[in-house]
């Protein structure tokens, strides 16, 4: 049994280190067959194709992102705080050396229209942290679209920084994001 597991969690993060640095589509179940270094027979036990390979990646990478934002918002003692906690994560992450931008925006593009799983664990991913921001600005007693506007920062850093290569984006979406969130909690304090 330890075995079986240890040989998934090879596969999966093999995988995931070879889809997220060259893409899905570039990398064939023997580049990760050899990767994970498990024999093809394995590999197929394990995940039957490859479409099933990509769905556990991505909740792999599911537990990174759940996982980093609650590291970042460890710290925090206010709710406002841990809402900017979000862009210090997003700061951090794009500072590796490994960052490619949003792996599940990477694989919806390359596989969304063919592959419905795929998608499916893109928009759970997505709708997960929407809620995350949503709860949070609840807390805060803000109004709900306070949420919208910070995932719409969050993704569109990620994708700025992405493809800008500039981590910088992490830092203007937090800025943006203090301004957001004090003209959102303003009407109330005016009151």
């Amino acid at each position: 049994m330890t075995e079986i597991a240890t040989a998934h969690d090879r596969i999966v993060t093999a995988a995931d280190r070879l889809f997220y640095g060259r893409g899905i589509q570039s990398v064939g179940m023997d580049a990760v067959r050899a990767e994970a270094g498990v024999p093809l027979k394995r590999l197929y036990a394990e995940f039957p194709s490859k479409d099933a390979l990509v769905v556990e990646v991505l909740h792999h990478r599911t537990d990174i992102w759940e996982s980093g934002l609650a590291q970042a918002a460890a710290g925090a003692t206010t709710v406002r705080e841990r809402l900017l906690a979000v862009y210090d994560f997003l700061d951090a992450w794009f500072r590796t050396d490994d960052f490619r931008g949003c792996g599940f925006i990477n694989a919806f593009g390359e596989l969304g229209g063919v592959s419905p799983a795929v998608a499916d664990v893109a928009r759970e991913q997505k709708s997960t942290f929407q809620r995350y921001l949503t709860d949070l600005a609840a807390e805060l007693d803000a109004p709900p679209a306070l949420a919208d506007h910070l995932a719409l920062l969050a993704e569109g850093a990620q994708t700025t920084a992405a493809i800008s290569g500039r981590p910088d984006a992490a830092a203007q979406a937090r800025a943006a994001a203090e301004i957001l969130i004090d003209a959102a909690l303003a009407p109330r304090a005016s009151a």
